[in-house]
C-alpha cells in the first residue's frame, strides 16, 4: 500500500460501538493512547473492523489547531 499521507499510525480497534449509520472506532497507537475515529458502517463492515483486528489510523489535515489555557 502507497499512500500520500504522512502521518500513519499502526495500532489494534480496542472497540467499535455501532450507531445507526457511523461506527465510532477506537485505536489503541500505544498503551493507554488512543485514536478514535468516525467512519461509515457500511465501511466498517467492508474492512471487517472487529476487537483485536491490525488497522492503520491514516490522519490527513490539512491544518492543526494548537490551544492552550
Amino acid at each position: 500500500m502507497k499512500i500520500s499521507a504522512r502521518n500513519v499510525l499502526k495500532g489494534k480497534i480496542r472497540k467499535t460501538k455501532q450507531g445507526t449509520v457511523n461506527t465510532e472506532v477506537t485505536i489503541e497507537v500505544s498503551k493507554g493512547v488512543n485514536i478514535v475515529s468516525i467512519i461509515t458502517k457500511e465501511s466498517a463492515k467492508k474492512l471487517g473492523l472487529k476487537k483485536g483486528k491490525a488497522v492503520y489510523a491514516v490522519i490527513k489535515a490539512s491544518n492543526v489547531i494548537v490551544a492552550t489555557d
